[in-house]
């Protein structure tokens, strides 16, 4: 029979014999039982069957023997009746005796009264027909009855089958007259025990039923108290329980409710000394601890209670058997833990140590910055293996280099402990020791050094400070060394009120500074790459923003917390009052990402140099990034740049509009001059890198003082970290404000908006429009005639000279008849002239033709060809942008007078240096 454990939370555990848990046992069990109900049924109905035909029969017997002696009692009294033998003397005897005879039938309850004479004739018979006739039956008896003896015997006679006895009648002289014969049939016999019969049945039936109860009764208790277990079963349960009880390690103790002990295992007995007859006797008569044994006595329930008894302590554990319907009384078990009790400290020390190593391995490896990687150690260490817990690194280690010998300076860089002694150890200062302290030994030996004791104070290196006056007392320092290098030094200090340092710590020691060294050198590692992949993203961002007159702008960027990922931002002057506003984005992290966004920013800024639309620049964008993926397909370990993100804006403060287009980016946000916040519909295109798909342009007018909010992912990043709410939060943010400029803008929405630990990095770009006043703008139709040039160029040295640039005038006159005598002789109509007054003066010439004129050396003999030579070197810059209707070509004079003589002095040599002095 299995065993199954009753409290398996308990230290100490009582055996219970249960039935097996398992169907197959069990139900045979039950099979066998139903067997055993109906043999028990089969054997009780034989046995009643078996009683009510004994019965039967003995009834039969009975009345066949009542038969008899009714017949012979009869047969005599008739026959030595008086005047019977007068009677049957006589001539008249059958009349004389047949009434007699029928009178003495019908009283006496029998079938037939015969008296018949000595020749077997018959005188009287309940058949006249039979009288006269001989009586008949077996010749023996017949002459027997002849012969005048009296019988009785079991024949067929003249009524069938009968009891018949028969008695003579003599005379006074003794002589033989005949004879009385009476007969019982015994038909009238079996009818009597008929009528018996269902009495004798009926009490067999309930004879029957009421075994059949009580055996059902019995055997359901008996099931109930068996679990339904056969004899075998429970004979082997027996055995197991009886081996298991006296096997176990355990003291196993059974008492009843009032305290007496009714069984108890050999374990037990000999932990407790108990007598051979302690069974039956109450648990106060044993001779046990008073404390013992009134928990013992009491019953109540205990687990794990730790007892003297003796030179043994005892733990114990008791319940009580009666919670499962069990007999009142509760079992107490007993363990010795003498010996455990000795190893208890042992094994709790060395499971604290296995768990501060577990918890370094967790914790110390959790960051990879240097200073929170020693803080991790100091926490771990302190108090639970050191009351004061140092770690010094070395000063190129900081730096994110790796250190050679001799190993000079350390910076200690965490403290933790007892704060008492914090005084001695200040986090960030440095770390000097003398030569002969263990520290000194430990960074030149690269071995851990223990110190049970520290009395000499001048080993420290701090002279003035005495250890001993801080209550230090024991110290173990170790190098944190990795692949052979030195990286600083862990010193773990105990002070009086702990034990001091042992042998067996310096293990514990080395493979917290292993552990902590490892992570170390990660961190420097981190921190050297991180410091090179933030310079390069550093170099390549702009270090300043280019003055224009279109926008005021603001920008921040913020690496991620991790690492320094792809965001970009640009801001690109174009001519015309033209400003282009960049925000872009690479996916990844590192430097990888940091290289691509440099080239993806300088490609920006290249396809800016043409002048074109913000889609059709984006398609240019696209296309590239398509062909750098298929260079980065031949390279197994390339990364791909399919994912990057652009926002390209073009913003005209002439016309105060605004042209945009996104390709996978977040999309701006405007903030009015009123302080309202909208978000304008752009159209949001498929990544950079994709392609096949044209992207769309949205054009969108902007009063003076809008502010237009550029930013990347890293800024929708929610603080608390819930989905959807970073666009939500940023919209509020900028509506909080009351007319605020871009810088402040960017302080409040780094402030608020932000999360402390970004896991992307963050470009923000905030512009604030300006429009150019219509006093500061001209237009003119150029007619299609040279000799127009003359009377326009007239108009607009007057107009220069109304703006009060008198110095630009000369300059300007020639560049504007340069530009409108290229437009008139290789360009289409309309022909238009327009003067914007701004930072500098921008002459633009536009016509309907897309040829592009180009620049070149004119020869000495040549008569033309210097015109836009001549504009190249007055001009600051100049160009060509082409639009829907042709081109624009323009060119850009500074009003600083400096630069304008610079440029005349310029042009001079330039003509000089071509060998016609007359062009001067």
């Amino acid at each position: 029979m299995p065993w199954r454990r009753r409290r398996p939370r308990s230290g100490s555990e009582v055996l219970h014999a249960s039935p097996s848990p398992r169907p197959g046992p069990l139900s045979r069990a039950r099979s066998v039982a139903g067997q055993v109900f109906v043999l028990q049924l089969l054997v009780i109905l034989v046995l009643i069957a078996g009683a009510v035909a004994t019965l039967a029969l003995e009834a039969r017997s009975q009345g066949m023997e009542d038969a008899r002696r009714r017949s012979l009692a009869v047969a005599g009294t008739f026959a030595h009746a008086p005047g019977v033998a007068q009677a049957m003397s006589s001539d008249h005897a059958t009349a004389l005796l047949r009434a007699p005879a029928e009178a003495a039938r019908k009283g006496s309850d029998v079938d037939s009264v015969v008296v018949f004479d000595r020749h077997g004739i018959r005188l009287t018979h309940p058949e006249p027909a039979l009288i006269g006739k001989r009586i008949i039956g077996p010749a023996k008896l017949v002459r027997e009855e002849l012969a005048g003896k009296t019988i009785s015997q079991t024949f067929h006679a003249s009524q069938g089958l009968s009891v018949v006895s028969a008695v003579p009648v003599t005379r006074p002289d003794g002589s033989v007259l005949g004879g009385v014969s009476v007969g019982v049939k015994v038909k009238s016999v079996n009818s009597v025990v008929h009528r018996r019969l269902p009495l004798l049945l009926g009490s067999g039936a309930g004879a029957l039923a009421l075994t059949t109860c009580g055996t059902a009764l019995i055997s359901r208790r008996v099931r109930r108290q068996t679990h339904g277990l056969g004899a075998a079963e429970m004979t082997r349960m027996y055995e197991h329980h009886d081996a298991v009880l006296h096997s176990v390690r355990e003291g196993v103790l059974v008492l009843a409710s009032d305290g007496r002990l009714l069984l108890v295992n050999s374990e037990a007995r000999e932990l407790l000394e108990l007598a051979p007859d302690a069974e039956g006797r109450h648990v106060g008569e044993l001779g046990l601890e008073p404390h013992l044994t009134e928990l013992l006595a009491s019953g109540r329930p205990v687990t794990d209670e730790v007892h003297p008894c003796g030179n043994r302590l005892l733990t114990v554990n008791v319940r009580s058997t009666d919670r499962t319907g069990g007999p009142a009384g509760s079992v107490a078990t007993l363990r010795d833990t003498t010996e455990l009790r000795a190893l208890s400290g042992r094994a709790a020390a060395a499971r604290e140590r296995l768990e501060l190593l577990y918890d370094a391995g967790v914790r110390i490896g959790s960051t990879l910055e240097l200073t929170e990687t020693t803080e991790k150690l100091v926490e771990v260490s302190a108090p639970r293996f050191a009351d004061i817990v140092t770690v010094e690194l070395l000063g190129p280690v900081l730096q994110g280099e790796e250190p050679e010998p001799p190993y000079e300076v350390l910076h200690r860089t965490a403290v933790g402990g007892d704060a008492t002694a914090h005084p001695l150890f200040r986090p960030g200062e440095r770390a000097v020791y003398l030569p002969a302290a263990p520290q000194s030994q430990a960074l030149r030996t690269g071995r851990a050094i223990l110190r049970a004791e520290v009395s000499d104070t001048t080993e420290f290196g701090a002279p003035g400070e005495r250890l001993p006056d801080h209550g230090i007392q024991s110290l173990i320092t170790v190098p944190l060394r990795y692949r052979g290098v030195t990286l600083g030094l862990a010193n773990f200090w105990r002070t009086r009120r702990s034990e001091p340092f042992e042998e067996e710590d310096l293990v514990i020691a080395g493979e917290l500074t292993a552990r902590t060294a490892i992570c170390v050198d990660n961190a420097r590692r981190y921190a050297r790459e991180h410091a090179m992949v933030t310079t390069l993203q550093r170099n390549l961002l702009p270090g300043s923003l280019p003055d224009q007159d279109a926008v005021e702008v603001a920008s921040r960027y913020l690496p991620a917390q991790g690492g320094t990922s792809g965001s970009w931002f640009d801001v690109i002057p174009l001519p015309g009052h033209r400003v282009a506003l960049v925000v872009g984005n690479v996916a990844g992290q590192g430097l990888h990402a940091a290289a691509t966004m440099g080239r993806l920013r300088i490609a920006v800024q290249n396809f800016s140099a043409l002048d074109l639309p913000p889609d059709e620049l984006l398609s240019l964008l696209d296309e590239l990034v398509t062909r750098l993926d298929l260079e980065q397909e031949a390279d197994p370990d390339g990364t791909r740049i399919t994912g990057a993100g652009c926002l390209y804006a073009i913003y005209d403060s002439v016309r105060g509009r605004c042209t945009m287009a996104r390709a996978g980016h977040p999309g701006p946000l405007l903030v009015g001059p009123d302080g309202t916040v909208d978000t304008p519909a752009v159209p949001v295109s498929p990544p950079l890198g994709l392609g096949g798909e044209p992207f769309e342009v949205a054009e969108l007018p902007l009063s003076e003082g809008t502010r237009l909010v550029l930013y990347t992912g890293g800024l929708l990043e929610s603080p608390d970290g819930a989905p959807g709410t970073g666009p939500d939060l940023l919209r509020s943010a900028l509506a909080r404000g009351t007319d605020p400029g871009p810088e402040e803008i960017c302080e409040s929405l780094l402030d608020t908006v932000l999360p402390t630990h970004p896991s992307d990095d963050v470009a923000l770009l905030v512009a604030r429009t300006h429009v150019l006043a219509p006093s500061s703008v001209a237009e003119w139709e150029v007619p299609l005639d040279p000799a127009a040039v003359a009377p326009l160029r007239a108009a607009c040295a007057e107009k220069i000279r109304a703006w009060g640039l008198e110095e630009a005038d000369y300059a300007a006159e020639l560049i504007i008849s340069e530009l409108i005598t290229n437009a008139l002789r290789y360009g289409a109509p309309p022909v238009r002239l327009r003067l914007l007054r701004g930072r500098n003066l921008t002459c633009e010439v536009s016509d309907g033709s897309s040829t592009s004129p180009h620049l070149r050396q004119a020869k000495a003999t040549d008569e033309g060809g210097r015109g836009l030579f001549l504009v190249s070197q007055f001009a600051q810059r100049w160009g060509t942008r082409y639009t829907p209707q042709g081109k624009v070509i323009w060119a850009e004079q500074s009003l600083n007078s400096t630069e304008a003589l610079d440029g005349a002095q310029t042009l001079g040599d330039s003509l000089v240096d071509q060998g016609d002095p007359s062009a001067l």
